[in-house]
């Protein structure tokens, strides 16, 4: 099912590994007498090796998720990224979620607002 997958994705984002790639195994693959001496064959098209960034830390797994670089902080405004930052935006101070005012606001506080709205009935 669509949770399911959701749920595996999830799983594999938070225990992804960050990596380094390791130069040792980029030679070029062995000359062979064929027609098309430049093309890599499939098998070898991918041969490197991914090292844990902390050499403390185990080598991923084939099914594991790594990534080479740690992701932009999301809070501050960044133009060069196309990052807007957080400040200024409405958040949920009830929520627990995305659009918690303790996540979405990064730990800088929050001012709260109390709006009366009148509505028309049907």
């Amino acid at each position: 099912s669509f949770r399911s997958v959701g749920d595996a994705l999830k799983d594999r984002f938070d225990g992804a590994s960050r990596v380094m790639v390791s130069n040792t195994e980029l030679e070029a693959p062995a000359q062979r007498n064929d027609a098309a001496p430049h093309r890599v064959p499939r098998r070898d098209r991918y041969r490197f090796q991914l090292r844990p960034h902390n050499p403390d830390h185990k080598s991923p797994g084939s099914k594991d998720l790594v990534y080479l670089e740690p992701s932009p902080g999301f809070c501050e405004k960044n133009p060069r990224l196309g990052i807007p930052g957080t400040h200024g935006r409405a958040c949920n101070d009830t929520s627990i979620g995305v659009d918690g005012c303790d996540l979405m606001c990064c730990g800088r506080g929050y001012r709260t607002e109390t709006m009366f709205v009148v509505e028309r009935c049907n």
